[in-house]
């Protein structure tokens, strides 16, 4: 009975204690009893390129794995399946980011007609390659460099800055490529000016941070450009290419040769193809005998109406060349208009007094946009 007071005073001073030393810690910021953090420790200056590598989802998405219903390309099948899929948005973006630029270049040069993407998982790089007009290996005056460093190895340089231009290609905002250079261990960028008559090739290592040398050749060949990259696997939380995201940016290949309009040859891992329109690209996620619309309505827009299986609206679409997975405007356009001459139509048919509504017709229709839209504004960019 005399050691339960004893006790109850052991207990309230290792009580007081614990709260002293927390309130210690708080104030010194967890760093040790002896010393409080300086100003400089508590309040600091990142470079830009140190702030992305410390906050990547600011720029390229979330670098935590996240699992979703998304269409992969069936090898036996040979169609598009929906299946649910594990991967990391941001590694999904550093490749979306080269392959968007072979196809921005479409635009910029009509006589561009093939674009290769080689996604090889044993060796951990991506390659993507195309044939339209190559970079100008020229030193910029202004900033004293060679014209394909300025575009991939220097941040906030873009070609797409004049909002008063009209344009209907994906980059914008003068990050792109340079963010997939950020998240690689090795990025090399090859290019050909015929107009200089230069073969130009660099290489940037450890996040963009150690830069090579450029090396130049006096050639005479067709232009091309090629940019090589291996991820960064770390920043992932990954240690190597996994199936999944294999699985994904191979379908973006598929993506591409169906946004081109049929003016473009896609190649996967030395492979050609066989989608060479729209339509093409629609009748691999349909089934072979089911009911669908397509229709090339102008040189900037396509459309394709199928019917889903009544478990909800389906959509596939791209704008420049994007793929819209959560839809948009652009669909709703679309969606809309059919809709309502579903409707218009059954109201007719019927007399009025319809009971169905226009979100159960909604519910049974797949629509297909491939569109492209001039300085189009995206919610993740």
């Amino acid at each position: 009975q005399r050691a339960a007071p004893e006790a109850a005073a052991q207990a309230d001073k290792e009580n007081g204690d614990a709260a002293g030393l927390a309130a210690k810690r708080s104030r010194t910021g967890g760093l040790g009893e002896n010393r409080c953090r300086t100003v400089e420790e508590i309040y600091q200056k990142k470079s830009q390129l140190e702030h992305i590598l410390l906050r990547p989802d600011s720029y390229v998405g979330s670098t935590e794995r996240q699992t979703e219903e998304r269409f992969v390309f069936d090898e036996q099948a040979k169609r598009m399946t929906r299946k649910k899929v594990e991967f990391v948005p941001a590694l999904y973006k550093i490749f979306d980011e080269i392959l968007v630029n072979a196809a921005d270049n479409l635009v910029r040069c009509p006589s561009q007609d093939t674009i290769r993407v080689e996604v090889n998982k044993a060796k951990g790089y991506i390659t993507v390659w195309n044939n339209g007009s190559g970079l100008p290996v020229q030193i910029h005056k202004e900033h004293k460099c060679y014209v394909p460093e300025l575009v991939f190895g220097q941040l906030l340089t873009s070609d797409n800055y004049d909002d008063s231009e009209r344009k209907v290609t994906g980059g914008r905002n003068g990050y792109g490529a340079k963010l997939t250079n950020i998240f690689s261990l090795k990025f090399i960028v090859e290019t050909a000016d015929s107009r200089s008559g230069k073969w130009y090739k660099q290489v940037w290592e450890k996040n963009m941070t150690s830069r090579n040398d450029p090396q130049l050749k006096a050639k005479t060949m067709e232009d091309f450009t090629q940019v090589t990259f291996y991820p960064d696997f770390a920043r992932f939380g990954m240690t190597a290419m996994e199936d999944d995201i294999v699985a994904l940016m191979r379908r973006r290949a598929y993506d591409v040769a169906a946004s081109t309009h049929g003016r473009c040859k896609v190649y996967l891992d030395g492979r050609l193809l066989e989608v060479h329109s729209f339509e093409d690209y629609v009748s691999l996620h349909l089934p072979t005998d089911s009911f669908r619309v397509c229709q090339v309505v102008n040189d900037r827009w396509e459309v394709a109406v199928g019917l889903s299986d009544g478990s909800g609206f389906q959509q596939v679409s791209f704008v420049n060349s994007i793929n819209t997975s959560r839809g948009g405007g652009h669909v709703n356009y679309v969606a809309d208009q059919v809709v309502n001459a579903i409707m218009d139509k059954l109201s007719k048919q019927r007399g009025g007094g319809l009971a169905v509504k226009q979100a159960h017709v909604k519910g049974y229709l797949w629509v297909f946009v491939n569109c492209l839209i001039e300085n189009p504004a995206f919610d993740s960019q």
